[in-house]
């Protein structure tokens, strides 16, 4: 008997089905596979979500280990909180904070992490773990990032670009940190690295010329157009004249942590320091659920600005000076537990 025409489509409907089926399970193990291929782990860095956020795991430590590394934390969190009040009259001269305030908040959605970078505390590495963690860019290798690259504001949300409901959202529920350095040994660092570099034209011309023009007596015009050899005394001298903050706000090279990062008017869940940074910086990773297959950078320590460094270099800064300068930075000295150097003559 010839099958009727009803049951010749219904065969034909249940043969597409079946060849649908099998077209969409192709399909998802394709897509499986590529998935595999992003990162020589098996885990795609850019999405991965624990179970735990970031906070959760902070605040609520499921290891001994972690557990001992939170007192720590929880200690420098006080130290700031401590400074803030002690410092009221001067942590709460400004109230409200603006967009402008937050660009250097860089927040990571997939993780809910918001850094605040601070330049010279190792920020271009951390601009690198940022774009891994977010996914904004081609590199699961942090250190395969240009420098160059890590610094391009368009591969990095900041805060300032939400609006103010979402800014609220993520200063609420997002894991916040920053980085920080002793004081004067981070001025030191951006002096070499702004200053005594001859590829830094930009730098020389911008505030070099500036520096020389009022620090300097009998500038020759050399000097004066070029602005490449600022001596380390005059730069001090730029920064303690009350003209220089009038006119404008520090470079975010020697601006103060305490007006990059707003300590006393956001909660930072983490502080992390230069001294530990290593140690610091796998924590963070490991909160954030990545710590098992992505680390902090390593790299040669044979540049970098020493405490000896820092020392030689304000030998031939004045009492006065020092006095006035530490003065600038007496709050980041204070709020992140450094102690006033031996080497500084404070009047």
């Amino acid at each position: 008997m010839k099958p009727g025409l009803l049951e010749v489509m219904r065969m034909n409907r249940i043969c597409r089905m079946v060849l649908a089926t099998c077209l969409g399970s192709f399909i998802l193990v394709i897509f499986y596979f590529q998935i595999m291929r992003r990162s020589p782990f098996g885990v795609d860095i850019c999405c991965r979500k624990g179970s735990r956020s970031p906070l959760q795991e902070l605040y609520n430590p499921t290891q001994l280990e972690l557990s001992n590394t939170a007192v720590l934390h929880q200690m420098r969190r006080d130290q700031v909180t401590d400074t803030c009040r002690a410092n009221s009259a001067v942590s709460r001269k400004r109230r409200v904070l603006t967009p402008n305030d937050l660009k250097h908040l860089v927040v990571d959605e997939d993780h809910e992490l918001i850094y605040c970078y601070v330049p010279k505390v190792a920020c271009t590495n951390w601009k690198r773990l940022m774009m891994v963690l977010t996914g904004r860019g081609k590199y699961s290798d942090p250190m395969e990032i240009p420098a160059n690259e890590a610094h391009v504001s368009a591969n990095l949300k900041t805060l300032n670009q939400y609006s103010i409901p979402e800014i609220n959202h993520r200063l609420k529920s997002y894991m916040k940190f920053l980085f920080v350095r002793e004081p004067f040994e981070r001025l030191v660092s951006a002096y070499r690295n702004k200053f005594t570099q001859k590829y830094n034209t930009s730098f020389h011309k911008r505030y070099g010329t500036k520096i020389i023009r009022r620090q300097r007596k009998n500038a020759t015009q050399e000097a004066l157009r070029k602005g490449d050899d600022v001596k380390f005394e005059e730069f001090v001298a730029y920064l303690i004249d009350p003209h220089t903050q009038r006119e404008e706000p520090f470079n975010e090279h020697w601006q103060t942590v305490y007006s990059l990062c707003h300590p006393c008017h956001i909660h930072y869940d983490l502080v992390g320091k230069y001294e530990t940074l290593e140690e610091d910086s796998n924590y963070v990773l490991q909160l954030a659920g990545v710590g098992s297959y992505l680390k902090f950078p390593t790299y040669a320590k044979s540049t970098r600005t020493t405490d000896e460094m820092t020392t030689e270099f304000f030998q031939n800064i004045s009492s006065e000076h020092q006095t006035q300068l530490y003065e600038v930075y007496k709050l980041d000295f204070l709020m992140f537990n450094y102690s006033v150097p031996s080497y500084l003559k404070l009047e």
